[in-house]
């Protein structure tokens, strides 16, 4: 910890608390997103936690790092956050007539996270007791597999198995025992072991690798000719799309294509595809042309997740005000 920052931001330096806590804003805010599943809670749930730790700078007794008091706060202001949004439940938006899903899942609101916001974080993040390695704790299956759990369970088990405090420590961040903390713990393992496919995200192709991008490019060439029947012999046999917060999920090449296909008749033209990445996965800010001006608009994002060569899910965001969060344009020239 930075002793003269410290000292300049209790005696009222705001230079002085910005050196202190910067190197912690990104790891904060992966660590609210992962809780609540939400670029913009995430952010305003950070704004709020160094606010208070600000204002609370001299109570901190240095009984803990400066670290473990942050993660803390936020911690407890994710938790807050949580009981404010159970008592004013979000309206998932109507869905004109989708084909006969596979199943319908619980409305889950999930974002996807920048891979952008990821650079720097996620391997100094982690500590040496942590359960879950990296690439799998930052990965959209986990995130989604979060969002099921239930708050105390879900702080616990990312404090714990994703960013390895101590047990002891989780207590006291979570203001409970020990004991209640491994209860919890146990509980969410089993739920997230149920949710999660085993070895998955190690069959995936390394990012970036020549691999990847072969079929990330066969991918986006078949969605933006519009040809259905090549983007299912991409699929694994028993690939997924869903689409968050939707309860809609279809699995499996029939089903996917009868779903691709009706909405292709819906919106009455050809997706244009821009590439990017989220959760440390292959994804695309997809436009749609604008019958009425020379230009495509922006209209949802995909994430992909592979599995050796070929695509195992398909991930669609149909909330526009994502682009901005990833650098994409809302617009693209004809």
């Amino acid at each position: 910890m930075n002793e003269g920052a410290l000292s300049r931001a209790r005696a009222g330096d705001e230079s002085g608390f910005r050196d202190l806590v910067e190197p912690y804003r990104r790891e904060l805010h992966l660590h609210c997103y992962r809780i609540l599943g939400s670029l913009q809670d995430a952010e305003d749930m950070v704004q709020e936690t160094l606010l208070a730790a600000w204002r609370g700078l001299r109570g901190f007794e240095e009984r803990s790092s400066l670290r473990a008091w942050l993660y803390r706060i936020a911690t407890n202001r994710c938790l807050n956050a949580l009981r404010d949004r159970k008592r004013r439940p979000q309206e998932v938006p109507s869905m004109a007539e989708p084909p006969k899903p596979t199943r319908l899942g619980e409305p889950m609101w999930l974002d996807p996270y920048p891979d952008v916001l990821l650079e720097g974080v996620a391997d100094s993040a982690a500590g040496p007791d942590a359960r879950y390695e990296t690439r799998e704790s930052v990965g959209l299956a986990f995130s989604a597999a979060l969002q099921h759990l239930p708050p105390r369970q879900r702080a616990a088990l990312v404090l714990r198995e994703v960013l390895g405090f101590r047990t002891s420590e989780v207590a006291d961040m979570l203001e409970t025992s020990e004991a209640s903390v491994k209860g919890a713990l146990q509980r969410a393992r089993a739920t997230l072991d149920q949710r999660l496919a085993a070895g998955g995200r190690e069959r995936a192709p390394l990012p970036g690798s020549l691999r990847e991008r072969e079929l990330i490019g066969r991918f986006a060439a078949a969605v933006e000719q519009g040809d259905t029947a090549g983007v299912i012999s991409l699929l694994t046999d028993d690939a997924w799309l869903t689409m968050p917060p939707q309860p809609y999920e279809y699995q499996g090449g029939e089903a996917i294509a009868r779903f691709l296909r009706e909405r292709a008749d819906r919106r009455d033209g050809h997706l244009r595809l821009v590439p990017t990445r989220a959760n440390g996965q292959p994804a695309f800010g997809c436009y749609l042309p604008d019958p009425h001006a020379r230009i495509a608009r922006a209209y949802g994002m995909m994430v992909l997740t592979l599995s050796e060569h070929r695509v195992s899910a398909i991930t669609w965001f149909g909330e526009r005000s994502l682009f901005a969060q990833f650098g994409l344009p809302r617009a693209l020239p004809a």
